[in-house]
């Protein structure tokens, strides 16, 4: 039985579980929280309608009932079922790319708002994604969106999710990390975040290991941090500008 079409609306980022700070929309400033929110606008309108007429997905994973809203547009999806569609490894799928797109405006908002689970714990769907290849006007949607999140977390001195995670999910996500690091200007909120990380990923610095948790060469194609946009390579911190920069930043 396939749901039904529930005329799926998505809105402007909520303060999601940052409210749970006390801080007022997260603390995110008037012009972050608007550029994420016209970002969101895109994602909803490029990607509005998408569905997967013929995906069944993986039978052993996924029951018939929760692989026909992968078939459904425009119908909400559970947030359990959501997270597990989007982690899940593109062999789960008979098109990974176009089942990404299906979730892609519910899953941007749930992002935003802090109600995808394992976020900066688990991979990526839309890492593992070439949406670099897909028509430009979704390319572009997809890009502006992460750097709008990145950029509204770092304005946010209580973001859903913790900086480090953030980075890490963008730069799995983007294939590169060199954008990330140009748009962490200084300011109260990016500082507290830089010191935040530095702590984070201070040992692994130090000995020029790489400090991420799982975005390695089993989740998608690595890059170094000063490789540009899909370029393959092996994955390594490096003591280059930015990297020491962080580690300059913990104190003592």
């Amino acid at each position: 039985m396939e749901p039904a079409d529930s005329g799926l609306v998505t809105s402007a980022p909520s303060a999601g579980r940052a409210a749970a700070h006390g801080v007022p929309n997260g603390g995110r400033t008037p012009k972050s929280t608007q550029a994420l929110g016209a970002a969101l606008a895109d994602i909803d309108t490029v990607f509005n309608g998408f569905a997967c007429p013929s995906e069944t997905g993986c039978e052993r994973c996924f029951a018939p009932e929760e692989t026909a809203y992968l078939r459904t547009p425009c119908t909400r999806l559970p947030p359990d079922l959501l997270n597990r569609f989007v982690r899940k490894v593109p062999d789960h799928f008979e098109d990974h790319a176009t089942v990404m797109r299906r979730l892609l405006p519910q899953c941007a908002h749930a992002m935003a708002d802090g109600t995808l689970d394992d976020v900066g714990w688990a991979p990526h769907g839309m890492g593992r994604a070439d949406w670099r290849s897909w028509p430009a006007e979704q390319a572009s949607a997809v890009e502006a969106f992460v750097l709008a999140w990145w950029q509204d977390v770092l304005a946010s001195p209580a973001p859903p999710y913790s900086a480090e995670r953030v980075f890490e999910t963008c730069a799995s996500i983007l294939r590169t990390t060199t954008p990330l690091l140009d748009r962490w200007g200084p300011g109260p909120s990016a500082d507290a975040h830089l010191v935040g990380c530095a702590r984070s990923w201070q040992y692994d610095l130090v000995n020029d290991d790489w400090p991420f948790t799982w975005w390695s060469r089993r989740t998608g194609p690595p890059v170094s941090p000063n490789s540009g946009p899909g370029s393959p390579g092996t994955p390594r911190s490096g003591c280059g500008p930015r990297a020491r920069r962080i580690w300059r930043s913990v104190p003592g």
